[in-house]
């Protein structure tokens, strides 16, 4: 138990003891700690997610438990949405010329552009439509 929570939990009990804790407070701290990452209450939260998605249960599990110990060691951090936009629009550039401008405007999104679709479905469908000019017809031969 590390030093922050033991004074934690220590001056809870010191608060508890002399009547000054109000038991809703207790509850909430009770339920943050049971939500934090790396608990046995999160953990078995965590095991009966996995049972309701669609994906190999082994799996769900296993990277479950990654994350668990990842966050243990403060690992687990959410870029800005800004970091994600760049990171898109990097893969971008990686494609061939041609297709540069449309995969941007993907992203961009627009009157043209549908998005359908989840991660937990599979993925993130964007569809851009491009109307092009009618070619002449070839002469018949």
């Amino acid at each position: 138990m590390t030093t922050t929570v033991r004074s934690t939990l220590c001056a809870a009990a010191l608060l508890a003891a002399s009547g000054l804790l109000v038991p809703g407070a207790s509850f909430a701290q009770a339920q943050a700690q049971a939500q934090a990452p790396g608990t046995a209450a999160r953990a078995q939260q965590e095991r009966a997610t996995c049972d309701g998605v669609q994906q190999d249960r082994a799996a769900c599990l296993r990277e479950a438990g990654a994350a668990r110990q990842e966050a243990g060691r403060n690992g687990l951090t959410s870029a800005s949405p800004g970091r994600y936009d760049a990171n898109a629009m990097a893969r971008c550039r990686e494609q061939p010329a041609a297709d540069r401008a449309d995969c941007e405007a993907r992203l961009q999104g627009g009157a043209r552009t549908s998005t359908e679709g989840s991660v937990m479905g599979g993925g993130v469908i964007r569809e851009t439509v491009t109307p092009l000019p009618a070619q002449p017809a070839a002469p018949a031969r």
